[in-house]
Parts: structure tokens; C-alpha cells; sequence
């Protein structure tokens, strides 16, 4: 089946504010852009969660990579809305709408981890043939260095990550 190119990428950084590694090269890349753009493609740097990133702390009311569900996108906007949902909701805007042939082909979300586990792939959907010839392909570059693909698939959960908005959503995980 033939599919449209990618044609754009977003790269989050800040998702939880105190995971510094995607901070720094998402600052960086927005500093000098040259580095990640490529011809035909938009390649977009975004913090994700900017004030959680300034008191660099996970979150600042919940947790942004929990809340990208159809209630919280959904949710009314009031005064004492959380600040993640918030920024949830103009996530969506931007990158979005989730779900739907608008939203950006890409995400890759990049996050810290304490666990041993190494720089590790996050896969929510073992039939995006897409993502799985990027891993392929990801983990063949890397080589000999070790590169685990983590598949966290379930079929009764639709996620609610900062990623799920793409249409593919990769998480990157770094220890």
C-alpha cells in the first residue's frame, strides 16, 4: 500500500520538566536548526512543558504525559483547569488534531530514565509498519551499540502520551 511521505516531524523535549536531556537538545536544535532540518521535511523542536522544565519538576499540577485522552483534549477551558491539560490541549492544536489526517506524521518524544535500560525505543503499535522500519533502520546505525525497541501495546488502552497525537508516536528513552 503506498502512503503519503513524512513530511512533518516534531521532536519534544520537557515533556517532565526535570528529565533534562530532551530540554537540552530541543534548546539547542531551536538555537541552530540547520542541524535537523532536511530537505521537503518540517522538523520542529517543542518543549513540551515549559513551566514544569523552569522549576524542574515532573509536573506542575499532573502529569502531561497522562492526559491526552478525548475527556481532557475535550475539557472546557475554566479558571482552574490544570496547567498539563492546558498545555495538552494547545499541543493538540499544534500538532494535532489527534487522530486525524492533519496531525504531524511524527513525534518523538525524548525522556529520562533511572532504570538501566540504556537508550531504549518506546513502540505503542506493532502494526505501524512505519515505526518499526525506522527502528530497524535506527537500530542498524546505532550498531554495535545496543538499542532495545520496547513494544507497550495493549488492546483495550488508547494512550494518552504527548506522542499520540502523530500518527506515529515513538518515545526515546535515555538513561
Amino acid at each position: 500500500v503506498d502512503k503519503p511521505p513524512v513530511r512533518r516531524v516534531a521532536v519534544f523535549g520537557g515533556t517532565h520538566g526535570n528529565e533534562l536531556s530532551g530540554v537540552f537538545l530541543v534548546k539547542h536544535w531551536q538555537e541552530n536548526g540547520a542541524e535537523i532540518q532536511r530537505t521537503g521535511m518540517e522538523v520542529k523542536p517543542f518543549l513540551t512543558n515549559p513551566r514544569a522544565v523552569k522549576k524542574c519538576t515532573r509536573y506542575i499540577d499532573c502529569d502531561l504525559n497522562r492526559v491526552f485522552d478525548p475527556d481532557n483534549l475535550g475539557r472546557t477551558v475554566v479558571e482552574d483547569i490544570p496547567y498539563e491539560v492546558r498545555r495538552a490541549q494547545e499541543i493538540n492544536h499544534i500538532f494535532g488534531p489527534k487522530g486525524s489526517d492533519d496531525a504531524y506524521d511524527l513525534i518523538f518524544d525524548l525522556h529520562n530514565t533511572t532504570s538501566n535500560m540504556g537508550g531504549t525505543l518506546i513502540l505503542e503499535n506493532s502494526r505501524d509498519d512505519f515505526t518499526i522500519q525506522m527502528f530497524h533502520y535506527i537500530k542498524n546505525a546505532l550498531a554495535p551499540e545496543r538499542c532495545p525497541v520496547l513494544l507497550i501495546e495493549h488492546p483495550s488502552l488508547k494512550y494518552a502520551t504527548t506522542r499520540s497525537v502523530a500518527k506515529h508516536p515513538v518515545g526515546k528513552y535515555e538513561k
